[in-house]
């Protein structure tokens, strides 16, 4: 379906009214100059003739001060319709971006580029609101003035007539249609610019404290301004074009106007055109004309409309639509999942992040995934939990696709990641988002679990205390094990783990590992890690490389008879 139609139409279809009552208005109001210049040219010759009494140019005063008024009053009335129902039109538009965006929130990360997200939220909805505004509603006035001008001066001479449509042809179809073509390029190469910079923007905001800390903050100021600087350039370029077809089209009116002006001469020369009316015909070529120009402006946007309407398509091509009732997730307490020769190629790249991954998981079974940097485990993250649909094969939980549960998922299966969220407010509040109805004494159980009760009834507010954004207040370890405490309070069957330990002295991460495994014993798990520490307590262990698994087995059968994991046991044992 065409992207207008998806996303252009059924708007202007529920306003089409205000919308046509504003093409009508600002017909009016073209109409209205041009009647005034007309009223106006004639009154000065008639008047410059020296009528005997002033009754004889009655009429055309009043005339002069009635289209003088209209025309102002018409567009303001127009202008007002206009921006009200476009306003409205794109007030409707953002939230139905929102509704689609959000059943999505848990997964726009993974879905999305923040810099694009922003820029489609900042920039794209509000650069729709042009298309009503500065595409629709001037070419239709355009296009009708055209041809009523055409046919009006038709009646007094139909070959100058033809002329004339001829040379109006250039103002309202030859310089459209040479914009456009002119102008796609440099517009859609103007929006990449524009998007880029807002990915640079956010990337450079979200990770400030990393570019100073490596000492690569002037790199990154350098890149920015470089980038901001193509953009700037480009939109220079565009201006300039602008600003170049306006005056081109100005002075080809200017002669048009003279044109029009030797015909009505030469009109009364041979007697078929009052002498009065010279003027008339002259002046009332301008405001025609400037009806017209706008018509060049307003087509060569399409581009930049369908590169934003290719932006907001493809956030609502990403809508999960109809996902699993919450009640039916909620009772879901035995889970399998299996993976079934899965492989997934992200978007714009030449090779699959994982290949042919086949692997079932138990209810109850402990899993650990290992490799390096780079091997395919986030990849395999998202993929369990739907974020992401295989290019190839299936990953299904209890024989249902993963991708159907949409943010249902998070009730069937908890993460505990490398940095957990947590907010700027008390311990307990933290834990509780896990479970808003749970009590004081649910909050107390899970602390306990996570060996955490001591530590805090020696703070002077024991579970109230403040936690300071994301955490501070309190040590890496520290924070892992709430976190762990909200998983445990959600009751999920399923519990991810991707790498918690990472960044924590050994002792902690010791001591970490210990309270995972004592606290998820009745739990699928699934750990991704890097570590080999605590592999004896898994009942299956997955080694993967390149994106695929390339060692398969228990800890003992690996032990025994892979030489390679052996060794990485042993280096990794002998690190600590």
């Amino acid at each position: 379906m065409n992207l207008y139609q998806k996303h252009i139409v059924p708007y202007a279809k529920i306003y089409k009214k205000t919308l046509l009552s504003t093409i009508l208005l600002g017909t009016l109001t073209i109409l209205s100059a041009a009647m005034l210049t007309f009223t106006s040219g004639y009154l000065i010759s008639r008047t410059s003739e020296r009528p005997e009494n002033i009754l004889l140019v009655y009429i055309p005063i009043v005339a002069v001060r009635t289209f003088g008024i209209s025309r102002a009053a018409l567009r303001y009335v127009e202008r007002l319709l206009g921006h009200n129902a476009v306003l409205k039109i794109i007030a409707d538009m953002r939230v139905h971006l929102y509704r689609v965006l959000e059943p999505q929130a848990l997964f726009i990360r993974s879905r999305f580029q923040t810099g694009d997200l922003l820029g489609t939220l900042a920039d794209d909805i509000e650069h729709l609101q042009d298309v009503y505004i500065r595409t629709l509603f001037p070419t239709v006035i355009g296009l009708f003035l055209y041809s009523f001008s055409v046919i009006v001066l038709a009646v007094y001479d139909w070959k100058f007539a033809i002329i004339m449509a001829l040379c109006l042809g250039i103002v309202a179809f030859v310089y459209p249609m040479a914009s456009l073509y002119l102008m796609k390029k440099n517009q859609q190469q103007s929006k990449k610019l524009h998007s880029q910079l807002y990915n640079t923007m956010t990337e450079g905001i979200f990770g400030l404290r990393d570019w100073i800390i490596s000492g690569r903050k002037e790199q990154f100021l350098s890149a920015f301004q470089q980038e901001s600087h193509a953009s700037h350039e480009m939109d220079k370029k565009l201006a300039y074009w602008q600003q170049s077809r306006t005056a081109q089209l100005q002075i080809f009116s200017g002669l048009l106007v003279l044109v029009v002006g030797v015909w009505a001469g030469q009109q009364a020369a041979e007697g078929l055109l009052v002498p009065t009316y010279i003027a008339a015909f002259t002046l009332v070529t301008l405001p025609i004309l400037e009806g017209l120009i706008p018509v060049s402006h307003a087509l060569e946007r399409i581009p930049a409309y369908e590169a934003s309407l290719q932006r907001i398509d493809h956030i609502h091509q990403q809508n999960p639509g109809s996902q699993l009732p919450l009640e039916l997730v909620e009772e879901v307490r035995d889970v399998t999942i299996a993976l079934d020769a899965v492989s997934y190629r992200y978007e714009g790249q030449s090779e699959d992040a994982v290949q042919n991954l086949t692997l079932s998981i138990q209810q109850g079974e402990k899993v650990a995934v290992l490799g390096k940097s780079g091997a395919g485990k986030s990849t395999l993250i998202q993929l369990l939990l739907g974020t992401v649909e295989p290019t190839n094969g299936s990953v299904q939980v209890n024989e249902i696709s993963a991708s159907r549960f949409g943010d249902t998922m998070y009730d069937v299966i908890s993460v505990l990641n490398q940095k957990p969220y947590l907010f700027a407010t008390t311990v307990e509040n933290n834990i509780k988002l896990g479970n808003s109805a749970a009590t004081a004494e649910d909050v107390q159980r899970v602390v306990e679990q996570v060996g955490l009760a001591t530590y805090l009834q020696s703070l002077p507010a024991g579970s109230k205390t403040q936690m300071e954004e994301t955490g501070q207040r309190f040590s890496g370890g520290e924070r892992q094990r709430i976190a762990l405490a909200r998983i445990l309070l959600k009751q999920t069957p399923v519990v991810i783990l991707d790498e918690p330990t990472v960044g924590l002295d050994p002792v902690t991460e010791h001591s970490l590992v210990e309270t995972i495994h004592q606290s998820l014993a009745d739990k699928t798990v699934v750990w991704i890690t890097h570590h080999l520490m605590g592999m004896e307590k898994m009942d299956k262990i997955v080694f993967m490389e390149d994106g695929k698994i390339v060692m398969q087995g228990t800890h003992k059968e690996l032990l025994t008879s892979n030489k390679r994991y052996r060794k990485l046991y042993e280096l990794d044992m002998a690190s600590l």
